[in-house]
């Protein structure tokens, strides 16, 4: 009897620790598709270990960006100057991006690998030779303009495993996805103190576990089609399925990392071929859908190494495409569902600093009478 007093009041306990604990999440998702006019389209879910309270941030050309060593300061690592402009989400408050495109239509995103991710050994004598973890996607995004040219250049730096102040004092244990204009696409990857760049055929990335583990596990799903399944005959009797979908029967629809790589693998394959990149554009935006987490549907105790010790719920705190045709980059924030749109042809390229633009405004309404 004793007992299961104990037990009840151990659940409700845990159970109001979490009503208030702060919102925290680690899910992202991304994928890739592209138009039949020679565009490609971006889409990616942000989800994160903290709340990263994102803006929308413009590096120009020329900025001089100050690198983070590995005492988790600025300017005791390897500085550099900006060569192209780009636009993205940044976080907490930081002139770093998370996610973005650049002027050449080189798209990249940072996402969760806290399991597997392990940097290159940086001692303080050579630390203003590195840039931190959370600096990788900021480095490639000024700096190069192909995947090719993030595959060279990215093998010429360290990249030092700081702990940031604004991150808890934590290290951003995080791996990278890469897409340029010619719709080539690697995954970057710190994995046992050592840089693994893996070229990328399907455009999707989650989280862990490492990216080779989750293109090995494709494989499991070859049962799954677009195409819809023929009624099944045993000994002369028919059996159809209950209605449409039976193609997809057995697709991953839960929040696990190598879940929502099959899925989003799965629904970006599906769009039809011959859509145009405008197209793609709005399929984005419904297959981002599929990966929207609602408040509750993910809770992580504090001892969950997903939970950052604190513990709370998931949401999804903003979804984004990026359009390298015709060069737009648009965000959707968790506080609406307004759509936010950048216009690269529109940007100040060579404006003198950083411009930070707060996309949490009150959801916009077009009334009907």
């Amino acid at each position: 009897m004793r007992y299961g007093l104990l037990i009840r009041a151990l659940v409700a306990l845990l159970s109001v620790s979490l009503t208030f604990a702060p919102t925290l999440s680690y899910a992202c998702t991304s994928f890739l598709l592209r138009g039949n006019d020679g565009g490609y389209v971006y889409g990616r879910t942000m989800e994160f270990g903290l709340p990263l309270k994102s803006e929308l941030t413009s590096i120009p050309r020329n900025y001089v960006a100050k690198g983070i060593g590995v005492d988790g300061k600025y300017g005791s690592g390897m500085g550099w100057t900006a060569k192209y402009a780009a636009v993205g989400m940044n976080p907490m408050g930081l002139p770093e991006l998370v996610d973005g495109m650049n002027e050449k239509g080189l798209i990249a995103g940072m996402l969760n690998l806290p399991n597997s991710s392990e940097y290159q050994a940086v001692t303080a004598a050579n630390s203003a030779e590195s840039i931190s973890s959370l600096q990788v996607l900021t480095y490639a995004l000024t700096n190069f303009a192909t995947v090719d040219e993030v595959k060279a250049g990215l093998r010429k730096i360290k990249v030092n495993g700081a702990k940031i102040a604004q991150y808890g004092n934590n290290t951003p244990l995080v791996h990278y996805t890469f897409h340029d204009a010619n719709g080539k696409s690697i995954a970057v990857e710190y994995i046992k103190g050592e840089l693994q760049i893996t070229d990328n055929p399907i455009g999707v990335m989650t989280n862990d576990p490492p990216f080779q583990d989750h293109l090995n596990s494709v494989g499991n799903y070859l049962n799954l089609s677009k195409v819809e399944k023929p009624p099944l005959v045993i000994n002369g009797a028919k059996f159809t399925a209950p209605s449409s979908g039976s193609g997809l029967h057995g697709l991953p629809g839960d929040y696990l990392s190598p879940s929502r790589f099959i899925r989003a693998l799965f629904l970006a394959n599906s769009v039809p071929t011959n859509y145009s990149t405008a197209q793609m554009n709005a399929a984005a935006w419904h297959i981002l859908g599929s990966f929207d987490i609602p408040p509750g549907s993910v809770t992580l105790p504090a001892t969950n190494p997903y939970g950052g010790g604190i513990g709370g719920f998931e949401v999804t705190e903003w979804s984004v495409t990026a359009n390298n045709k015709n060069m737009t980059y648009m965000v959707k924030m968790y506080e609406n569902t307004n759509v936010y749109v950048f216009d690269f042809k529109k940007m100040d390229v060579n404006a003198k600093d950083i411009k930070y633009t707060k996309l949490n405004q009150p959801l916009l309404t077009i009334p009907t009478n």
